[in-house]
């Protein structure tokens, strides 16, 4: 008998979770104004709201932390993640921030201006966010196959070329200052993209003059999905991979509380030199000295230690099995999600799941209200509110897909908290035609406004 799989950890800490009742759910969701991110963790019972700095980290990375130097110039600790990054990723030069759309920040203050135009596939919320308060334009090239959830296709990631040799084509060289390619695609489903992809994509901007900057928050789970999809990667090791694809572009963001199993910090690597100086003006102005950038001497160990941990095929392998553990008991009880299931999280079709609540009345929103008063389950929209309002005409704009998204922390959850969660979800999912109405907007702000609008019941 072949032996079944075990993940390749053991459980070190844990920590209480409260089990709260559906009235008390219901009375601080209205409290909260029908807004998850208002929430206390405490009234959440399994928080997939996201897999950003919510994992767990290793014996070896707490060991790390007691061994950082705080020196603010030249610290050890500094040196150490410098070299990690730049053994991953192949890039010369190195600027660590405190978090993800810190490394926009800094960089989209180099490089973009006003009426700018940036393509990509499928731009998340704090990109796009960082893109449209300069006044320039964010454009969707992903392929088509990413907006049928139904649709098998192994890269949904993948950026459509005739969609992106259309904006270079139509647009002047200067009005594009690079494209953004983020691996693994969060907005799409977490779907990866391929190497024979990123090829295409070098290939098209060398011949237009325009570079290529990687949105690398997951890029060892997309490493990994091109050693198990793509032929000719299965036997290369996930550092061989990673390495190969970052040499296809100039630069990369990071979020290291992804895929730098670390629950703050991040970064920017680039090979062009001079980009490098404008963005350290802007690193020194809004994060720190360029040795720390925001981040403590013992969290850029931490770091070290986590992205040399996360590019590893067991770990790889325990993480995205998980996910697809929960995706594959979803799909069983006839549950739409998008496949094939992404590398972070599970994303629930809310228009397959509610089409009778109204698009114009959030249905993705909608059922992530409901299934936090079923099961005390905390995920996240990605469908109109996160996609906010056109910079422009100041109205609501309806993405083709609406999603719910369950983002699986690392070394977090077991398997048991997945079938909890598919459970609930069942329940949901056989009293749907219940499902009439949704919520309306009653205060937003002007940009990003998901993290903190109020809603009210129809």
């Amino acid at each position: 008998m072949k032996l079944p799989y075990a993940e390749p950890y053991k459980i070190k800490v844990v920590e209480k979770l409260y089990r709260s009742t559906q009235e008390e759910r219901t009375k601080w969701l209205k409290d909260a104004n029908y807004n998850l991110f208002n929430l206390k963790s405490e009234q959440v019972f399994i928080d997939c709201l996201t897999d950003s700095g919510t994992g767990a980290m290793s014996d070896e990375q707490w060991a790390e932390m007691m061994r950082g130097d705080e020196s603010y110039a030249g610290s050890r600790s500094f040196v150490k993640l410098k070299n990690t990054v730049q053994k991953i990723t192949g890039y010369k030069y190195f600027l660590p921030t405190h978090q993800g759309r810190a490394a926009e920040n800094v960089l989209f203050s180099a490089l973009v201006k006003e009426g700018d135009i940036i393509p990509g596939n499928t731009h998340f919320d704090t990109t796009k966010g960082h893109i449209e308060f300069r006044k320039a334009h964010a454009i969707d090239c992903t392929i088509n196959e990413a907006f049928d959830t139904s649709v098998y296709h192994p890269f949904k990631g993948n950026v459509d070329l005739k969609k992106l040799e259309k904006v270079f084509k139509e647009n002047p060289k200067e009005k594009i200052p690079f494209i953004v390619v983020t691996i693994t695609c969060n907005s799409a489903g977490g779907q990866p993209v391929s190497m024979e992809n990123v090829k295409g994509i070098s290939k098209l901007c060398k011949e237009y003059g325009i570079p290529l900057y990687f949105d690398s928050a997951r890029f060892a789970e997309n490493a990994y999905f091109i050693k198990k999809r793509e032929k000719g990667y299965e036997n290369k090791t996930i550092k061989e991979i990673a390495l190969e694809l970052f040499s296809y572009g100039d630069g990369m963001t990071m979020s290291a509380k992804k895929d730098g199993l670390v629950n703050m910090g991040g970064f920017i690597a680039l090979n062009d030199e001079k980009v490098y100086k404008e963005a350290t003006v802007y690193n020194i102005m809004f994060e720190g000295f360029i040795t720390y950038g925001g981040m403590n001497g013992r969290d850029m160990g931490a770091l070290a230690v986590g992205l040399d941990e996360a590019t590893e095929f067991d770990y790889l392998e325990s993480r995205i099995e998980q996910v697809a553990y929960l995706g594959q008991r979803l799909a069983d009880f006839g549950v739409p999600v998008q496949q094939p299931f992404g590398g972070h999280a599970i994303f629930l079709d809310a228009n397959k799941f509610v089409p009778t609540i109204p698009q114009e009345e959030f249905r993705a929103w909608s059922l992530a209200m409901e299934l936090y008063i079923i099961g005390g389950i905390r995920g996240v929209e990605i469908g109109t509110i996160l996609a906010d309002r056109d910079p422009d005409t100041r109205e609501n704009r309806f993405p083709e897909l609406e999603f719910v998204r369950l983002a699986i922390p690392r070394r977090t959850y077991t398997n048991h908290h997945m079938d909890y969660i598919a459970v609930a979800l069942k329940n949901i999912f056989d009293t749907r035609a219940n499902a009439k109405h949704g919520y309306r907007i009653i205060d937003e702000a002007p940009i990003m406004r998901h993290f903190t609008v109020k809603m009210a019941k129809i």
